[in-house]
This record gives structure tokens, sequence and C-alpha cells, in this order.
């Protein structure tokens, strides 16, 4: 998934599918259910939302309707950048929506699958296993 050129900046804390982030880093996303209902938010900690939305922590429209996968992300450096893309993307006709997650993501994999587990290194044990 194409993500260079990263607008929050090189110096991050934590690594997300691949792509950095660190604490000033604001991401708009979109979560699918299996039905295909999208639910379009903005956050400050994409991977503690993930979390929430697949605990169903979030009340409201993506817990009532099972939003649950991450389907597109977008980061930026500035929130209200960020939320000006959010309500953007809130006015877009469902077709062009689908068009946009279908050119980062076809094949409409869930971005954040592992979202929470422990990770290891080839050869490496998870405590627990």
């Amino acid at each position: 998934m194409p993500e260079s050129n990263h607008p929050c900046g090189v110096s991050a804390t934590m690594l997300f599918r691949g792509v950095l982030m660190k604490e000033h880093c604001y991401w708009v996303y979109i979560v699918s259910s299996n039905s295909g209902t999208l639910y379009i938010g903005v956050t400050g900690a994409l991977t503690r939302r993930m979390l929430e939305h697949k605990s169903g922590e979030i009340e409201g429209f993506a817990s009532k309707y099972h939003c649950h996968g991450l389907v597109y992300y977008e980061s930026f450096d500035n929130i209200l950048k960020a939320i000006s893309r959010e309500k953007q993307l809130k006015g877009w006709r469902r077709s062009k929506k689908i068009a946009l997650i279908e050119s980062f993501n076809p094949r409409w994999e869930d971005l954040a699958e592992h979202t929470g587990q422990q990770m290891a290194f080839a050869g490496e044990a998870i405590a627990g296993r």
C-alpha cells in the first residue's frame, strides 16, 4: 500500500502496517462491515481506535452496523487538514468512496487485522503459545 512522503515525518515511535506513526499524527480512516456498510472517521491514535472498533467500545453508527474492518486510511500532520478531508470523504457518493478504497486496497483486506496482537521475529516465540 502506498504511503511514501509521510506527512508526519520520519521520527516515529510506532509502526502500523509499514506506516510510520508519531505522537502528532492524525488519521482519516474508513472501516467496513461484512455487508459493505462504510464508516469514515478521524483519530489521533489509529491503532487504539481500531482496537476500539473491533471490541465494539465505540457506540454509534460504526458499532450498530458492525463496521470493524479497516479498509482505507490517510495520515496528516495537522488535525484541521484531517477533519477537512474527513468531511470531504463523507460528502462523496458511495461509488466514489468505493473507487478510493479499491485504488488503495483492491481486495478490501482488513488492514488492522493483527492490531493488538503480539508479534515476533522469525525464530522468536510469543509468550503464552
